[in-house]
């Protein structure tokens, strides 16, 4: 019988550590840069999958961060 390989949620603390960065900007990247979570409750759920993914695909670049308001205006 083969067992099935189901990935886990991560808690936020879990995504602080694991990209070595602060809960203010792990709550920006999922409200400005479309960081993949999920709302559970009051509490917020990842997968490590889909996080490694985003990162690979430039979610995190400074490069691609929306400009603000105050950077926008000539």
């Amino acid at each position: 019988m083969e067992k099935n390989n189901i990935e886990s949620y991560s808690t936020l603390k879990e995504i602080q550590a694991y990209l070595g960065i602060g809960r203010e900007t792990v709550l920006q990247w999922i409200a400005k840069r479309n960081l993949p979570a999920y709302k559970v409750g009051r509490l917020w759920k990842f997968k490590i999958s889909e996080v490694d993914e985003w990162v690979r695909s430039g979610g995190a670049d400074e490069r691609n961060a929306p400009k603000s308001e105050s950077e926008t205006d000539d």
